[in-house]
């Protein structure tokens, strides 16, 4: 989707956010990506689930050059996460279970992203703290190791920074040290497995060999980005909000905020999220005829499991479409109110209907 996109009317914007899902799709089930993601699993069967704030500029796939639908993201407002939440916690823990089963380990990547350039380019979820960030994704790591133990043997949560103006990695090992993908020569490849045995030797041999070709692919993502010049600077314009799962082909910086069912109030970041389009549409960043409410659940199977998506997705469009009418009722009125689930396994969006006008 262009970024130009922003200054266009409404029904124009949503039918290219549309679009771009198909095309994702299209890409996803494509028989040379299949194929490529059967070929590395085969390679590198552990199972790497990755937290991270909703930023578009987060683009992990992209990043590491990785095949899509080999890391699974999980995306929230700021990257903020709280295991103990049971939805959450029961999400990971029959994803880690999968993996188990297969005889496969689980690499958990928990992420925070900041600027070096310039802090106000950091995440607006710690209001551009690059310590604070780091320090709650630290707080994940420690929940995970409760959850899964602390041995770290089968799952390694494994904590990672992303550096936006260079895509770089910052991998978090023992005693406060860190590898640094930004600051490596680019011929520094045959180094990356001493380097990573170095930083974190607890993890389990099947989990680091797996972890090597996203720092490997990060390398070489890092090394032809440097001189070529790149917009930074793109001003807050966000016109979307979403509120569900099933965002994967929303890479799209300064466009949409994505709020995941990853805690008990979910009132609260969609109000906020309210506040940021109003925001936007008073400064002119945006058209004020309108903004779009993308409410998804993922399903796997058709019958039962399709039909509690639906469910799902009706009562996320509901829910979030009272908030804002009750926090910004005139905001309410230009308000483009979406359903959708996902087919999961082909990254299908199918949308249950058409856009309404105020809340649903």
């Amino acid at each position: 989707m262009p970024t130009w996109i922003h200054d266009h009317p409404i029904a124009e914007r949503i039918e290219a956010l549309l679009a771009l899902s198909r095309e994702h799709a299209a890409t996803y089930c494509s028989p040379s990506a299949s194929l490529s993601r059967e070929r590395y699993l085969a390679r590198h069967p552990t199972r790497i689930l990755a937290m991270k704030c909703m930023d578009g500029r987060l683009h992990l796939p992209h990043a590491t050059r990785t095949p899509l639908g080999i890391i699974t993201p999980f995306r929230n407002l700021g990257g903020i996460f709280d295991l103990g939440w049971p939805y959450l916690g029961e999400i990971l823990t029959d994803a880690v279970g999968q993996a188990i089963r297969a005889g496969n380990g689980v690499l958990l990547v928990i992420t925070y992203h900041f600027s070096r350039g310039s802090k106000a380019r950091g995440c607006a979820g710690f209001d551009c703290d690059h310590r604070a960030a780091l320090a709650h994704a630290r707080q994940i790591q420690a929940q995970a190791e409760r959850l899964f133990g602390r041995d770290r043997r089968n799952v390694y949560p494994l904590v990672c920074g992303f550096e936006t103006d260079s895509d770089a990695l910052i991998v978090h090992g023992e005693d406060d040290a860190t590898l640094d993908i930004g600051t490596l020569a680019e011929d520094a490849t045959p180094s990356l497995e001493r380097r990573l045995a170095s930083l974190c030797p607890d993890m389990a041999a099947d989990i680091r060999r797996d972890l090597l070709p996203l720092l490997a692919g990060n390398l070489a993502h890092v090394a032809a980005l440097r001189g070529v010049a790149r917009d930074l600077d793109i001003e807050h314009r966000e016109w979307v909000i979403c509120v569900g799962r099933g965002f994967d082909f929303l890479h799209l910086p300064n466009t949409a905020l994505i709020i995941g069912p990853y805690g008990p109030d979910l009132a609260e970041p969609i109000g906020t999220a309210a506040d940021i389009i109003d925001d936007n549409m008073a400064a002119g960043r945006i058209p004020d005829d309108g903004f779009m409410l993308l409410a998804s659940t993922p399903y796997q199977a058709v019958g039962v499991d399709r039909a509690r998506a639906e469910l799902k997705s009706r009562f996320l469009a509901d829910f979030a479409a009272r908030v804002i009418q009750r926090q910004h009722p005139r905001l309410a009125e230009r308000m483009r109110s979406h359903t959708a689930v996902v087919h999961w396994p082909t990254r299908r969006l199918e949308r249950l209907d058409g856009s309404t006008g105020g809340p649903t």
